[in-house]
C-alpha cells in the first residue's frame, strides 16, 4: 500500500503530464501542424522545431542511452580526450613517413639477394598490407580531423567514405595480422625443426600463407558488413534556429549479429593471433637465451676445439677458436629482429583486443563510452607498428642496411651521369 508522501506524489505527477498533455494540444503550432498532417509537403524540419520549442518552454530534459553509465571516467579520460584532439596531426606525420619507410621495405626486399629467402617474401608483403592502410588513413584523417569539425552538415558521401574507410582499413590490418602471425610460425619450424625446415618452409607454402594472408580478412569481416550501417539524423543549430540532416555511420544493436561480430572481431582476429604470437614469442626469446648460454660456454678453453699453428721460427702453438659460424650469427641477429617485430605487435593489438572482448561482454554502453574513446589511439599504435619496421630492419639487420645503403648509391650515381650527361649535351649545343 503507497504511503501518503508517495501517493501524494503520484498524483503531482499526473497533474504536471495533465497539464502539459492540455498546452500540448491547445499550442497553436501543434494544432496546425495537426490539421496539415495529410500534407506530405511539410517540411520535417518546422515538426522539428515546434518539438524543440515545445521541449524548451516545458524544460523537459531528453535523457540519452547510456548517459548514466561510469564506464572510463575520470582523469584518465581527460588524458585521451586531449590526445584526440592532435590525433588528425599525428596521424598524418605517422602515415607519411610511415608510406615512405614501407616503400622502401618494398624495394629493399624485391632485390635478387633478399627476395630469395621466403621469410623476406612475408616481411615485403606485410609492407605492402601496411602501405596501402596508411595511404588510405591519409585522406580519411584530413577530411575527418582537419576539414570536417568546421562544418555543420555531414553529406552522405562522408559517411559512404566513411564506411568504406572501416571495411578497407579492418580488412587489411587484419591482413597485416595474419602475416605477422605466418611470420612467427615460420621462424618457429625453422629453428624447432632445422633438419626439416628446407621441406617444411617452401617456397610454394610461402605462397599458399601469403594469398590466405589477404583472402581469410574479407571472410572474417563478413559480419561487421551488416553490423555497420549508413544511419541519419537531425541536428539542430540554436543560435541559426536551423536544422540539417547529419548521416553517419553506426551499429544497429539489435539481434545476435552484433554480438557475433565483437567475438570475432576481439576472439578470432584480436585474441586469438595475439595469444599464439606470446606463446611463440616466448619460444624465440628462449631459444635466443640458450644461444648465447653456448655461446658462452664456446668461450671456455676446453669447450673449444684447438687448432695447431706453426709460426716463422718453427715453433708449434696451440690456438683455440671462439668465434661461431657466420651462419649461426645471422640466424641469431634475425630472431631478434623478428621478436622485436612480434613484441612491438603485441604491444598495440592486445590493448585492442581486449576493448573488444569486453564490448561484446558489457554492451553497447561499453563500447560508446570507452571503445569509441580508445579509438585514435588505437589506430595511431596501429599506424606507428606498422611505420617503425623499417626502423628495425636496419637497426636490426646487417643485409638490409647493406643493401640499402647499396641501393640508394646506386640510385644517386644513376642521377649524377644522367645529370653529367645532360651538362655535356648543353655545353656542347
Amino acid at each position: 500500500m503507497l504511503s501518503e508522501n508517495e501517493t501524494r506524489s503520484s498524483y503531482d505527477t499526473q497533474t504536471n503530464l495533465s497539464h502539459i498533455s492540455g498546452n500540448l494540444f491547445e499550442d497553436a503550432s501543434i494544432n496546425s501542424l495537426l490539421n496539415h498532417g495529410g500534407n506530405y509537403t511539410t517540411n520535417i524540419g518546422q515538426v522539428l522545431k515546434v518539438l524543440e520549442d515545445w521541449r524548451n518552454r516545458f524544460n523537459i530534459t531528453v535523457v540519452k542511452e547510456c548517459d548514466g553509465t561510469e564506464y572510463c571516467a575520470g582523469e584518465f579520460r581527460d588524458l585521451i580526450i586531449a590526445y584526440n584532439s592532435i590525433h588528425g596531426y599525428v596521424s598524418l606525420l605517422v602515415c607519411l613517413f610511415g608510406s615512405l619507410a614501407n616503400a622502401f621495405n618494398v624495394a629493399v626486399l624485391t632485390r635478387r639477394d633478399l627476395a630469395v629467402a621466403p621469410i623476406n617474401r612475408l616481411l615485403k608483403w606485410l609492407a605492402v598490407a601496411d602501405v596501402f592502410v596508411m595511404i588510405e588513413y591519409v585522406p580519411f584523417a584530413i577530411y575527418r580531423y582537419l576539414l570536417l569539425p568546421g562544418q555543420e552538415d555531414r553529406p552522405y558521401s562522408w559517411a559512404a567514405y566513411m564506411l568504406f574507410h572501416m571495411h578497407f582499413t579492418q580488412i587489411f590490418h587484419t591482413a597485416s595480422i595474419l602475416l605477422t602471425l605466418s611470420l612467427a610460425v615460420w621462424r618457429y619450424l625453422a629453428i624447432k625443426y632445422p633438419a626439416h625446415s628446407p621441406i617444411l618452409c617452401t617456397d610454394r607454402r610461402c605462397t599458399v600463407a601469403i594469398m590466405l594472408s589477404f583472402v581469410l580478412p574479407s571472410i572474417l569481416c563478413i559480419p561487421s558488413y551488416f553490423v555497420f550501417t549508413i544511419h541519419k539524423d537531425f541536428s539542430y543549430d540554436r543560435n541559426a534556429n536551423v536544422f540539417s540532416k547529419v548521416y553517419f555511420v553506426d551499429s544497429d544493436f539489435d539481434g545476435y549479429l552484433y554480438h557475433i561480430n565483437f567475438w570475432v572481431h576481439a576472439v578470432l582476429i584480436k585474441l586469438l593471433p595475439c595469444v599464439i604470437l606470446t606463446i611463440i614469442s616466448a619460444w624465440l626469446i628462449r631459444a635466443l637465451y640458450r644461444a648465447n648460454y653456448r655461446k658462452k660456454i664456446l668461450k671456455g678453453y676446453n669447450a673449444c676445439p684447438a687448432e695447431t699453428i706453426v709460426n716463422g721460427k718453427g715453433n708449434i702453438f696451440t690456438r683455440r677458436s671462439t668465434k661461431r659460424s657466420k651462419i649461426e650469427r645471422r640466424t641469431d641477429r634475425t630472431t631478434k629482429m623478428l621478436v622485436a617485430v612480434l613484441l612491438l605487435f603485441l604491444l598495440t593489438e592486445f590493448p585492442q583486443g581486449i576493448l573488444g572482448l569486453l564490448s561484446g561482454i558489457l554492451g553497447r554502453c561499453f563500447f560508446k563510452h570507452c571503445y569509441n574513446l580508445f579509438g585514435e589511439l588505437m589506430d595511431a599504435l596501429a599506424l606507428l607498428n606498422g611505420a617503425i619496421n623499417f626502423v628495425l630492419y636496419c637497426s636490426m639487420s646487417r643485409q638490409f642496411r647493406t643493401t640499402f645503403g647499396q641501393m640508394l648509391r646506386t640510385r644517386c650515381a644513376k642521377t649524377y651521369r644522367a645529370g653529367s650527361q645532360t651538362e655535356l649535351q648543353t655545353t656542347y649545343v
